[in-house]
């Protein structure tokens, strides 16, 4: 009998868990954080009161991905096919919240589960180095769940911000990088550009890129770029309230929106809608579109995601941010998949409903 676990099998989880593995295990204060408060679902497999296996699905935020955390089988169930009904039960109750794609990602060694998941219909599609406590490396794998979805996504490289308030340049570089290939991706250039498109005091903290400064910086490594703001006026002025930053940001924007005049690059008083961002982008433009957080991490600030790809239902952005706090790895900002309609209420910020897009071609 497959059903969804309660409290009660707690004890039973950890034994199951000990005995399956050695190293990265599922601790009881962690059993029960997953089962009472996190966004997962626990699925158990039972016979005579006794559990028999489990698998453990985590839900990102406000994305359509699920990602199979963990899976396992015990002892004298292995080769009687119960991993695949796991498996099959996991995607199931994907599906029932609306996820349409499944990641995980499988130790280098673990032969039998890549063997599981790939005869199940999984692909693979990337490799992290040094993932496990014990430095083995995993291999990611991803499935669509619904049938006719997904091009392919091999267009635009990641690259993960090291700083909280660098999600601007660091969109701006994979973008740059997804045109130029050759072109080194680093610390040292995410900084460089943060510091050469920084336009916006936010409350506290470091101030975050603008559409025109990723514009210029992208100018001048020769990129052709063109801009669209919904607003005229000087961007996020409203989000600080002393009458010195409100001077700095209006002088700094006037001062980059005369360069960009001069450079002639394109700005554009209007919003792209989503059909018009996929036919830029069908003609070899990438774009970076600044979104709200709050429908992702439930924090209300700007941040810059940049285009993967479209499917009739779904856009795909790289997200620059990794939400280790909550569990996240890699493999959820990578290609995330969000609803057409939810990105384009997503793709906006602030009171004046701000929309910026910056459009990055060779």
């Amino acid at each position: 009998m497959m059903r969804p676990a309660v409290l009660a099998d707690l004890s039973a989880l950890l034994r199951l868990e000990l005995s399956s593995f050695e190293t990265d295990r599922i601790s009881r204060r962690q059993f029960r954080y997953l089962l009472t408060r996190a966004r997962a679902c626990t699925l158990v497999a039972e016979s005579g009161g006794q559990l028999l296996g489990y698998v453990l699905i985590l839900f990102s935020r406000a994305t359509s991905v699920a990602r199979l955390y963990s899976i396992a089988v015990g002892d004298q169930m292995r080769g009687r096919g119960l991993g695949r009904a796991l498996v099959a039960a996991a995607e199931r109750a994907a599906w029932e919240q609306e996820r349409a794609y499944m990641r995980l990602e499988i130790r280098r060694d673990n032969l039998a589960s890549q063997a599981l998941f790939e005869r199940a219909g999984y692909r693979r599609f990337g490799i992290l180095s040094d993932y496990y406590a014990d430095h083995m490396e995993a291999i990611r794998y991803e499935k669509a769940l619904s049938p006719g979805l997904k091009p392919a996504l091999h267009r635009i490289p990641f690259y993960e911000q090291t700083l909280d308030f660098t999600c601007g340049s660091s969109s701006l570089m994979m973008a740059m990088q997804a045109l130029r290939p050759r072109l080194e991706l680093n610390r040292t250039l995410e900084l460089r550009i943060w510091r050469e498109s920084t336009t916006i005091f936010m409350t506290s903290g470091h101030g975050g890129c603008g559409p025109l400064g990723l514009a210029l910086a992208a100018r001048s490594r020769g990129f052709a770029v063109e801009v669209f703001v919904n607003d005229p006026g000087v961007p996020l002025i409203d989000s600080v309230r002393s009458p010195e930053k409100k001077e700095v940001m209006r002088l700094v924007h006037e001062d980059m929106l005369a360069e960009a005049l001069r450079l002639e690059i394109p700005v554009h008083s209007g919003a792209l809608g989503i059909e018009d961002l996929q036919r830029r982008w069908d003609s070899g433009a990438v774009p970076l579109v600044l979104i709200s957080s709050y429908r992702i991490y439930r924090e209300k600030f700007p941040h810059w995601v940049v285009i993967t790809g479209f499917d009739p239902r779904f856009v795909y952005v790289h997200d620059p941010y990794i939400d280790y706090a909550n569990g996240e790895t890699t493999l959820d900002s990578i290609d995330m998949p969000i609803r057409r309609d939810d990105f384009t209420r997503m793709a906006r910020y602030g009171r004046v409903g701000l929309k910026a897009v910056v459009l990055v071609s060779n």
